[in-house]
């Protein structure tokens, strides 16, 4: 039933159907007319994980792009090769790829584990920093032999920040990361998920209890009411369209509803109840720290009651923070308190449209004139820096080993006049 349903309701309400709806994220990148590859790569703790990449030519600075909660790859790239950021940084001639969160329609396997094992839904957006990241980095670096830029959305902007402050020796081999809609602090949520938290929380603990540790995946059942509802008529279209702006922000001009399906069509693209669990602990306790398993288990976990807070002014790479004064889920005073821990801040810069929003980064027509032209002019100038400095050393390089030879030289000279002294003596 949910399949003849599926198949007769894949359309906008222009009555266009866009096949990016039924497309996965390789698919997508053929359709548009560009290279794509997909890369299976191993964590530490076992997941396997998806990569897709539109490969750069030979040389091309390696971009990771992070993807946020409920997203996946996909979302870098169904709106276009004019809008989709992952399409712009090709089209500029950067050797682009797609990370994949573990728990999402792209990386649900582990190498003992199977999704109905409950032990599988076991992590947060800890795990996502301290293994997932590190393994995207670490596999990213070694094939490139290059440094990466990092840009991530929402939570790819939490994971990062997280394993910069615990994985500092993977931190180091990212030579600039943008956070666009950065999200560490979540005291000052403008957002009927502040009204939804508690009921979400004790949801997610709910299921977990009866051993469902997956939350919202990209499944038959949700697809039948994200497509059918949302398609059925204009009245549930337009509800469809509300439920998704009450979360993230109201922006009609930039909102483009013959998208909605194609959204739909992608998300929510699965995760853990952990996930949300440590989220809404985020948003309870106004600060930004390791998950909270409660006093004795904190105690186990953490040889303390509380568990302790990720030191921001620990993070070293260089950092852009892109946000927006109408985001429901990464606030001004939340953003701004972030940047001010920040010791290596590039750029902190508030998008000049007034009612742009948390979805508007990945989706907003105007978002190439709004922060894809800014982005690139930071990404051109901070690799000249970068080219600069390593021009330096080599330099230094190389006097100090002509300085090196010369003193050779000097004493192996003075060796020789020694010798040849002692010799006719």
């Amino acid at each position: 039933m949910f399949n003849k349903i599926l198949s007769n309701d894949r359309y906008a309400t222009n009555g266009k159907y866009n096949p990016d709806i039924d497309l996965n994220t390789g698919h997508i990148i053929r359709r548009y007319g560009y290279p794509s590859e997909a890369h299976y790569i191993s964590t530490e703790d076992g997941y396997f994980l998806t990569l897709h990449r539109i490969p750069g030519k030979s040389k091309s600075s390696p971009v990771l792009l992070q993807h946020g909660l409920f997203c996946s790859s996909a979302h870098w790239v169904f709106t276009g090769p004019k809008n989709s950021l992952a399409f712009v940084l090709a089209d500029h001639g950067y050797d682009v790829w797609l990370g994949n969160y573990r728990g999402n329609i792209y990386s649900k396997a582990h190498k003992y584990l199977s999704t109905s094992d409950s032990k599988f839904w076991e992590f947060s957006v800890h795990e996502h920093g301290i293994y997932d990241i590190p393994a995207m980095i670490s596999y990213i670096t070694r094939l490139t032999k290059n440094n990466v830029t990092y840009i991530g959305h929402s939570m790819g902007s939490t994971g990062f920040y997280i394993m910069s402050i615990l994985r500092p020796n993977i931190a180091n081999r990212v030579q600039l990361m943008f956070s666009l809609a950065p999200v560490a602090y979540m005291n000052h949520l403008n957002s009927p998920i502040n009204i939804i938290t508690p009921i979400t929380s004790n949801l997610s603990m709910m299921l977990h209890y009866f051993g469902e540790g997956e939350v919202f995946p990209l499944n038959n059942a949700v697809m039948f009411f994200s497509r059918y509802f949302c398609n059925s008529g204009a009245i549930a279209h337009k509800v469809c369209s509300i439920v998704l702006n009450m979360l993230s922000g109201f922006d009609k001009s930039q909102f483009n509803d013959t998208l909605l399906p194609v959204i739909f069509g992608h998300t929510p693209a699965g995760t853990s109840y952990k996930v949300i669990n440590h989220y809404n602990q985020e948003i309870f306790s106004g600060k930004f720290r390791q998950y909270d398993y409660g006093s004795e288990q904190n105690l186990k976990v953490y040889n303390s009651t509380e568990p302790p807070d990720y030191d921001t002014s620990k993070i070293s790479v260089p950092m852009v923070l892109y946000y927006a004064e109408n985001d429901f889920l990464s606030d001004v005073t939340d953003v701004l308190k972030l940047s001010k821990e920040l010791k290596y801040l590039v750029d902190n810069y508030k998008i000049p449209f007034k009612k742009f929003t948390h979805l508007d980064f990945l989706f907003a027509p105007q978002a190439p004139q709004l922060f894809h032209k800014r982005l690139l002019q930071t990404m051109k100038k901070e690799s000249l820096m970068q080219q600069t400095e390593d021009y330096s050393e080599s330099l230094t390089l190389c006097k100090f080993t002509q300085f090196q030879l010369l003193l050779f030289y000097k004493f192996s000279l003075i060796s020789q006049l020694e010798l040849g002294f002692r010799l006719e003596l």
